[in-house]
């Protein structure tokens, strides 16, 4: 009897998940949307160390920088997942983060409690814009080569970082970059998760990507370059220092300079997500052959909406995680995926001491994997037109040679029109792209000046 009860609940229940986020429509099951939860949270996992840390920079104290951190990117998600039924998670942006801390809060000398409230004023403009639909107009008017060096370049930036992250590519004050040592045993553990992972991979077992970032941890752990966790379960230190700071400080920004910032923080989400959403509906297959991307408005509400309660928690901008490329390789195609990630960073507020035996080095070779089938988006790009190649090409090295999504995005749509004119095909340049020319170059001088 309990077992026939089970079996009816376990039916509705997927019938109910079904209708809300129309899994067979996109060919996927509750059990894949959920390996694909799993891969995208062990991927972003990191965010609840490294953004505290950013934070505690600016002032705010780590503790509660670290429940912050896990419940605006469990709200985050819960956003993207009911509104737009996107398999993408939000999170605190390391690169929004430190701007916040090292740019507003330490190099300008403004109170951390003053630059929340810079984010809430940005947060709010952003929702405005979304209204008006502007975002989507921008998307819409971008070409598809375009969206294809956006989603490729991403693809690299994102490879980059794992490499980086896991110590094969170091920094060289002569070289810039330079090839890891031997001797690190990081650079052992990198290495064997991207060989397992490779091979999981080539033979197509199930759920291979994190496959590969559980058994690395194990054998970082076995070789001792892993430190086992020290407890289970710990409790969550509160929010009371910074919810609701944002809010109260509102009546600071009163000068050109904070007014500065706020448009700063502006312009690096508007763009920075941007180009990530393209890329990661690109990666999923959601874009249609006419290049639209559903339910992009929706998509568009949910983050700016997450940019708000972040400001008001008490974080910097939350943007779209690149790590949700992880999820997507997995087969995440839904909302669900977004929500059991949601769920999951609920949880781990709890659970602390077991995400410790998740360093970097355990998720590098799953974003390097990523980066390799993402690269896919190359073969698309109609690269025998020069007036095509010269910006898809600079879309696609600028992001990871300048670290910044919005600077590789910015880099290619300038030279856009440019290349078009030349070769007098300036016809084909929609009015919009002639407009986005003039705002990134106004971008480029507001953030790099």
């Amino acid at each position: 009897m309990v077992e026939v009860v089970f079996l009816f609940s376990t039916e509705e229940s997927t019938t109910l998940l079904n209708k809300v986020f129309h899994l067979q429509d996109a060919h996927t099951t509750v059990k894949r949307e959920l390996i694909a939860a799993l891969t995208t949270f062990v991927s972003l996992s990191y965010i609840l160390f490294v953004n505290p840390n950013i934070l505690n920079a600016a002032g705010i104290p780590k503790g509660a920088a670290f429940t912050v951190t896990a419940v605006t990117t469990a709200v985050g998600c819960l956003l993207m997942g009911l509104i737009a039924n996107y398999p993408i998670a939000l999170a605190p942006t390391l690169g929004s983060g430190a701007f916040f801390a090292y740019n507003v809060c330490v190099g300008m000398r403004i109170s951390w409690e003053t630059a929340l409230a810079a984010v809430l004023v940005a947060s709010v403009l952003f929702i405005l814009i979304t209204i008006f639909k502007l975002r989507e107009i921008v998307v819409d008017a971008i070409p598809q080569d375009m969206k294809y060096a956006i989603s490729a370049g991403i693809g690299l930036f994102i490879a980059f970082i794992g490499l980086k992250n896991g110590q094969i590519i170091v920094n060289s004050d002569s070289t810039l970059v330079a090839l890891g040592k031997f001797s690190n045993p990081a650079v052992w553990i990198t290495l064997f998760g991207l060989i397992l992972t490779v091979v999981l991979m080539a033979m197509n077992f199930p759920g291979s990507i994190f496959i590969g970032m559980i058994v690395t941890a194990i054998f970082g752990m076995i070789i001792g370059q892993i430190p086992l966790p020290h407890g289970i379960i710990s409790g969550a230190p509160s929010m009371a220092p910074t919810f609701g700071q944002a809010v109260f400080h509102i009546k600071d920004i009163n000068t050109a300079q904070l007014w500065m910032v706020v448009l700063t923080f502006l312009l690096v989400t508007f763009f920075d997500t941007a180009g990530t959403l393209i890329g990661m509906t690109e990666q999923a297959g959601m874009v249609d052959k006419n290049g639209k991307i559903p339910r992009i408005g929706r998509a568009f509400l949910a983050d700016s909406t997450a940019m708000v309660e972040g400001a008001v928690f008490g974080t910097a901008p939350l943007g779209t995680s690149v790590e949700s490329s992880a999820g997507i390789a997995m087969a995440g195609r839904t909302g669900l995926t977004a929500i059991f990630v949601g769920i999951f960073f609920l949880i781990s507020m709890i659970f602390s001491p077991l995400l410790q035996v998740i360093p970097t080095t355990v998720t590098a070779p799953a974003l390097i994997i990523v980066g390799v089938l993402m690269a896919s988006n190359l073969k698309k790009i109609d690269w025998d037109k020069f007036e095509i190649a010269v910006p898809a090409f600079l879309t696609v090295v600028g992001m990871p040679l300048t670290y910044s999504i919005s600077d590789g995005l910015a880099l290619g749509l300038i030279a856009y029109p440019i290349t078009m004119i030349a070769s007098k095909r300036y016809k084909e340049v929609t009015p919009m792209m002639y407009i986005l020319f003039v705002v990134f170059i106004i971008f480029f001088l507001v953030t790099n000046l």
